[in-house]
């Protein structure tokens, strides 16, 4: 909720904002579950959205959807506003809400090609061997090179088969591959494929600008990508999260400082971003975390404890939301000391006890001020969200998505010529040659047999004109000296008086 133009997140002892020049030096919201940590994003990406800055976040548990629509009264929300001592300041409203999924079912697909994702990325996303990676890397540079475009995942497919079939062609520029490396690329991309990870490579691919709007009254448009199918595969999820950090990274230009963010990013369940991740990957995720808030661009990780992050993103997390901890376990006790030492300290209270001690909805809250230090740590409660508390219908859902100006752009798939089609040609260009090739010899023989047989055929009527010419002339050699038997015995008879 706003007030006097900064964002009203909380009241102790006195309220506490978090100042909006100060909203890009990222965040982080933690708590066990159950204590609140729900409803502290919510009412800070609706403060967002009505200051006019646009929202991301990941609904991975299917109850953030609720904010296209306007609160309902009730009376615990009475007494949480008396409570408060909200009065006249709160009111009941809807925000401007777009719906997002990579399968396309709960919102507008979301997709990009393999070709903006990259061989890096990739390379996590098909968990490659080092070996493996650096062949598709080799791939994705010989496609670049030959113009071949790799849209979705079959131009990859017969890209690596194409690049198999050619491994000795291609070993002198580009080094040799091992077949049984082709193989297991090709293994690997079937199963993603197989496990619905093609759905999110294609076009219309996701143009990042569409989530840096606002709507007709300039408020911010918040973009809900329903993640609950998304987060059963941790490996899509963190790296569909790192593709579009590095797509933001890359095309948004520097802003310096800003009144206020950008856009602002939530990223649930932060820890999978994190867990078994190289280092090399971690490297580049600390870099982009810390370059990337001067292109007027806030990120708010959402985990059960600090600890789930590393500590140099953790250092960067200048506004903190602390719900509370449990401390059975040595471990526990340990991420709750954690906690607490990164707080600036409140002379007023013990950081490390009051950890333990919060109520649902309460938590220990640390923003920057005006000068960009760390403000002291308050005791204070969240206030109530002004949208609707929970999930909404799949009728409600679907009306949203159809009423959006991006429901044409995004609705319709593409699949323009890119290297499936570019090689499938080259192939049946190939196949066509080799059986005309194929058909041409079959004639050459075809005629050759022909003019043999013909010769033998002029050979064997000639053999046989002589054969008759000889059987009849022996024939009538024969007849004749029958004829001349035959005459000399009549003749004889006729000398001798014998009866004719």
């Amino acid at each position: 909720m706003l007030h006097d133009n900064k964002i009203w997140m909380a009241v102790g002892d006195r309220p506490v904002y978090l100042l909006p020049n100060q909203a890009n030096r990222h965040g982080l919201i933690a708590g066990a579950s159950g204590t609140g940590k729900t409803i502290t994003l919510k009412v800070m990406a609706e403060s967002f959205s009505a200051l006019g800055v646009p929202v991301f976040l990941a609904d991975i548990k299917s109850d953030l959807a609720g904010m296209c629509l306007p609160g309902e009264d009730s009376e615990s929300m009475q007494k949480r506003i008396a409570k408060l001592g909200l009065g006249e300041h709160f009111s009941y409203t809807s925000f401007p809400t777009r719906f997002w999924d990579i399968w396309g079912e709960f919102g507008h697909p979301v997709k990009t090609t393999v070709t903006d994702m990259g061989p890096y990325l990739l390379a996590r996303l098909l968990d490659l061997t080092e070996v493996q990676s650096d062949a598709l890397q080799m791939i994705f540079r010989i496609a670049d090179e030959q113009g071949m475009l790799l849209l979705d995942l079959k131009d990859l497919r017969s890209m690596v088969r194409y690049v198999g079939e050619n491994r000795k062609t291609f070993a002198n520029e580009y080094g040799s591959v091992a077949p049984q490396t082709i193989g297991a690329l090709q293994r690997s991309l079937l199963a993603l494929e197989d496990s619905g990870g093609d759905l999110f490579f294609g076009e219309p691919a996701l143009d990042i600008f569409d989530w840096i709007r606002t709507d007709s009254t300039g408020r911010g448009y918040i973009n809900i990508l329903h993640s609950v199918k998304l987060a059963q595969n941790p490996t899509l999820y963190t790296t569909f999260m790192l593709w579009m950090l590095s797509e933001l990274y890359e095309r948004m230009p520097e802003a310096g400082d800003l009144d206020k963010p950008r856009i602002v990013f939530f990223f649930d369940e932060a820890h999978m971003l994190f867990t078994d991740a190289p280092k090399a990957l971690l490297q580049k995720v600390e870099q982009i975390i810390k370059l990337i808030r001067s292109k007027g661009i806030g990120i708010y990780f959402i985990s059960q404890s600090p600890s789930d992050l590393p500590d140099p993103v953790l250092a960067q997390l200048s506004n903190r939301v602390q719900h509370a901890l449990r401390a059975y376990t040595p471990a526990e006790q340990k991420a709750v000391r954690t906690a607490a030492d990164t707080f600036r300290t409140n002379p007023n209270f013990d950081t490390k006890e009051v950890i333990t001690e919060l109520g649902t909805g309460e938590a220990l809250v640390s923003f920057l001020d005006e000068t960009g230090a760390p403000g002291i740590v308050e005791r204070a409660w969240i206030l109530p969200p002004q949208s609707k508390m929970g999930t909404i219908t799949d009728e409600q859902r679907k009306k949203v998505i159809d009423n959006s100006d991006l429901f044409i752009k995004y609705s319709q798939q593409i699949d323009r010529e890119s290297a499936y089609e570019l090689l499938t040609k080259e192939e049946e260009a190939k196949q066509a040659a080799a059986e005309k090739a194929e058909k041409e010899k079959a004639d050459a023989e075809a005629a050759k047999k022909a003019e043999k047989e013909a010769k033998a055929a002029a050979k064997t009527k000639k053999t046989e004109k002589n054969v008759v010419t000889k059987a009849i002339e022996r024939t009538a050699n024969s007849a004749l000296s029958a004829i001349g038997r035959e005459l000399g015995r009549s003749i004889i008879r006729g000398l001798f008086g014998s009866s004719k």
